[in-house]
């Protein structure tokens, strides 16, 4: 197994090490402790004790992998320089307040441990064996967590996709093999045996036969072994998880119309007739969400207009529409102090799940078209609303190009980091002091 700390990008810190210490004992005269300074990163610094620990972590990593280290002078210019990149990103990410909770803490580990196959009592055992503790590796963590926040954070801003880049990248051979779906299917051949119509009927009448057994419950694998010609017959016809654009023309037209366990009836192709089973399918990007049309009027709390004096007000409110016929839209320009939907009577166009908060969301789901709510209360104060229309919309599209934006910015992602770092240091006030 790797080691616990190198799974950490940058390289985070081993057992420290006890340059000096600072002690007094009677009659002897006061050791001082010695942690000279070795880089100045603005109002920063680097200690001796720093680079000697991080020093040390890098040797033991290296020479645990059979790897062989340069000169002292050359790795020690090397870690030198990597602890002055992350004391800026630490100075950046302070002046932008960024922290990383204990909960945050504690969720990367649990990843980390479920990623590598490690318990708790694994996970102590392997840090005792590198020196380090759990208090120790949780400071670790949370400095390389901050470390990712505040650069992937400034940085995402900085890498602009256009349309175009995805259209292009999205037209490309690597983006439709990247888009299509895989499936994992069985498969079942019953050839045709001889020629004319007699043989074709034969071989028909065979394959409709074992459909029929196997919707009656019959195991796929067993059949497979007995009667199939298929390729993969001896492995119970288990085709293996494959790209769409793996598969032939006639099994990719056939398994994306199945759900999961499904077989599908016999389909013929010049090789006989195909029985196919899907086992499992993952990537499909197809996304039908149920989206709302709502128009809402806020009222908002203030000194002088309380809970119970906002919500009386939109009861009134409610009764002159629901009751006195008034227009929705008069009254919402009228009263609503939501500015964004005020202009348009409180109309805010088609929304998907998802887009407001959960108050919000659980009084449009529960509402009727056409039925005004009853006044309830959100974080930014009190609503009424009219579900006026719903519909069922096909975001696939929009889920692919999302996708898509994602990916290219992931993969310009460390070139722009590089970029940005070298962009800082030129802006600071470095001083080595070795």
């Amino acid at each position: 197994m790797k080691s616990i700390t190198s799974l950490l990008k940058p390289a985070v810190l081993s057992a420290s090490l006890a340059l000096a210490a600072a002690v007094s004992l009677p009659g002897q005269a006061e050791i001082q402790m010695l942690d000279r300074i070795v880089a100045v990163v603005d109002d920063s610094t680097v200690s001796q004790s720093e680079l000697d620990e991080r020093m040390s972590e890098v040797v033991n990593r290296t020479r645990a992998a059979g790897i062989t280290l340069p000169s002292i002078s050359i790795l020690r210019e090397q870690v030198l320089n990597q602890l002055v990149d992350e004391t800026l990103q630490l100075n950046i990410a302070k002046r932008y307040g960024v922290e990383i909770s204990d909960e945050e803490v504690i969720a990367s580990i649990r990843d980390l441990m479920s990623r590598q196959g490690l318990n708790e009592a694994q996970l102590s055992q392997a840090l005792a064996q590198e020196g380090l503790t759990l208090d120790a590796f949780k400071d670790n963590m949370r400095r390389q967590l901050k470390l990712q926040t505040i650069s992937q954070g400034l940085v995402r801003q900085r890498i602009k996709i256009s349309d175009q880049d995805i259209d292009n990248f999205l037209n490309s051979a690597d983006a439709q093999f990247w888009i299509a779906p895989s499936y994992h299917l069985q498969h079942i051949l019953i050839p045709i045996e001889g020629s004319g119509t007699s043989a074709v009927a034969k071989a028909q009448k065979h394959a409709e036969d074992i459909y029929q057994r196997l919707q009656n419950g019959a195991n796929f694998a067993e059949i497979a072994i007995a009667e199939s010609r298929g390729p993969a017959a001896l492995k119970g016809g288990d085709l293996g998880l494959r790209k769409s654009s793996e598969l032939p023309t006639l099994f990719a037209d056939v398994a994306p119309t199945l759900e999961l366990g499904q077989v599908a009836e016999p389909v013929r192709s010049q090789a006989g007739f195909h029985i196919i089973k899907l086992l499992d399918k993952k990537g499909e990007t197809k996304q039908v969400v149920t989206q709302a049309k709502v128009r809402h009027i806020l009222i908002k709390t203030n000194e002088i207009l309380d809970d119970d004096g906002a919500r009386k007000k939109l009861l009134d409110i409610r009764k002159q529409i629901v009751e006195d016929g008034k227009s929705f839209s008069v009254l919402a320009k009228q009263y609503s102090d939501d500015i964004g939907s005020k202009a348009t009577g409180g109309d805010m166009g088609w929304s998907s799940p998802g887009i407001f908060v959960p108050e919000f969301e659980k009084t449009i789901e529960n509402s009727k078209i056409g039925v005004i709510s009853e006044p309830f209360k959100t974080q930014f104060g009190w609503h009424i609303l009219e579900v006026t229309d719903r519909r069922d919309e096909d975001l696939s599209d929009e889920v692919i190009r999302n996708k898509a934006r994602n990916l290219l910015i992931s993969r310009r992602m460390e070139d722009e980091i590089q970029v940005w770092l070298q962009e800082i240091r030129d802006e600071a006030f470095i001083e080595l002091k070795i």
